[in-house]
């Protein structure tokens, strides 16, 4: 399993990017999909996770109404769609597989700066 964030960058406080993780080895059908992330200092946090049905994302509070997961089974692809970003949402962004219990397997990270 390979698992490859990209699409990070700095941004402006209000402004939008869109993460893409590319996939390999996964079976979409039977997995659960996250991006989690990990600010300076602090410890990894889930802030989405998409049923491995397709019937359902649920998010974390610190990011519901403002960001938005979906995947892609054709392309084996997972995005995470982030608007309204402020400092607080800076970051190290994993796309990552799991259970619906916990996430399992992250991959590489990609770097999401908000600057006031």
């Amino acid at each position: 399993v390979q698992l490859q964030a990209s699409g990070g960058g700095l941004v402006q406080s209000g402004g939008s990017l869109r993460l893409t993780c590319a996939m390999s080895g996964v079976t979409f059908e039977n997995s659960w999909m996250y991006w989690i992330r990990q600010a300076p200092g602090k410890a990894l946090q889930w802030i989405s996770r998409i049923r491995y049905d397709d019937r359902g994302v649920t998010y974390d509070d610190s990011v519901k109404g403002r960001f938005t997961a979906s995947r892609d089974p054709v392309k084996k692809e997972q995005y995470l769609q982030m608007n309204n970003l402020t400092p607080e949402d800076t970051a190290l962004y994993y796309c990552a597989i799991g259970n619906k219990w916990e996430w399992r397997q992250k991959g590489q990270g990609t770097q999401v700066t908000v600057s006031s």
